[in-house]
């Protein structure tokens, strides 16, 4: 038996106006324009305003994907918001977001697992459709990192922006539709990227702020080592399982971290430039905004078409990681 695949109806971004530029953090910290391009070809980054929270982008995301898709708040059936930076422990940012687009219909729940959150989001959508549960799904990639970073850690503070990108998934005509579902991880290596403070293990205290827990921590070498050899297997995999090989891509969306990890995978895959779509230089990274980010403005820019094969991988903390092609 043949389980039906799911496609994504619709597409929606947002990012604030408020930008910050490699320019601005060298009246911050020790560093320059050159070296943070040259190390990881990012040159600006989106500030959500300090007013605003994160399900309210990740709302306006979600009605933009709406709107893509000819659907109504109404018409959803469950909404996932894949985030490390949620509004609170509780109640969930996606149910934060079901109550400011009007989605009375949803069930509402997120997901954290870093970077590749809303790849899991995606393959998880697939599947509750496919069960025949839901029909139409939001799956919603959201993060504001800049309230997380350590402003005095010039080896971090550079890397991360603010923003928010929807899907709408939903049956597929028959022939569009996910063609691969790959998702791993490796718990034994969390401590290379985390954020240690704030939760049960280390509720908030005077102590831990003091030692900057409630902000990310990374070993930069380590986690650029992991991330290449495991987003060049996710993407093997992706296509291997929807039948397909690189030579039959239109285009390739990873993760947005660092312009040496996509070019490392697309130099494996032997992909050439215009067949690699790359943001990075604009929004930083976004986590697990950045490929639902990459894919709206790919699709408004003309790269991404109806009928196009499409690979998505990710990488991020935890470890996870995790690839689907898709024929969009």
């Amino acid at each position: 038996m043949t389980l039906p695949k799911s496609m994504i109806l619709g597409t929606g971004a947002y990012a604030s106006e408020k930008v910050m530029t490699n320019h601005d953090f060298e009246e911050i910290v020790d560093t320059s324009d050159e070296w943070i391009k040259t190390r990881t070809g990012i040159e600006r980054r989106h500030i959500l305003e300090k007013e605003r929270t994160n399900s309210d982008q990740a709302a306006e995301a979600a009605k933009r994907a709406l709107k893509d898709a000819g659907l109504t708040a109404k018409d959803i059936d469950c909404i996932m918001v894949a985030t490390i930076s949620p509004d609170f422990n509780f109640p969930s940012t996606a149910c934060n977001v079901q109550a400011k687009i009007g989605a009375k219909n949803a069930a509402a729940m997120d997901l954290a697992a870093a970077c590749s959150g809303f790849l899991y989001g995606l393959i998880l959508a697939d599947s509750l459709i496919a069960t025949g549960m839901y029909k139409h799904i939001l799956v919603i990639g959201s993060e504001v990192l800049t309230r997380f970073m350590n402003w005095e850690d010039r080896t971090t503070v550079v890397l991360f922006g603010d923003g928010a990108g929807a899907v709408v998934v939903g049956p597929s005509d028959g022939n569009r539709g996910l063609l691969s579902r790959y998702m791993k991880s490796d718990g034994r290596l969390g401590n290379l990227l985390h954020l240690p403070g704030g939760g049960a293990t280390h509720p908030a205290s005077h102590e831990t702020v003091d030692k900057h827990m409630h902000t990310i921590h990374m070993e930069g070498r380590e986690v650029f080592k992991h991330a290449v050899r495991t987003m060049v297997d996710a993407a093997l995999h992706g296509l291997k399982e929807a039948n397909l090989t690189s030579e039959d891509l239109d285009l390739l969306i990873t993760h947005q971290a660092n312009m040496r990890i996509i070019r490392a995978v697309q130099h494996r895959l032997k992909l050439p430039d215009e067949k690699v779509f790359i943001n990075l230089y604009e929004y930083g990274n976004t986590s697990a905004a950045s490929i639902p980010l990459a894919i709206d403005q790919a699709k408004r820019e003309g790269r991404l078409k109806e009928g196009d094969k499409l690979l998505l991988v990710a990488f991020g903390g935890g470890f996870t990681w995790a690839a689907s092609a898709i024929r969009f």
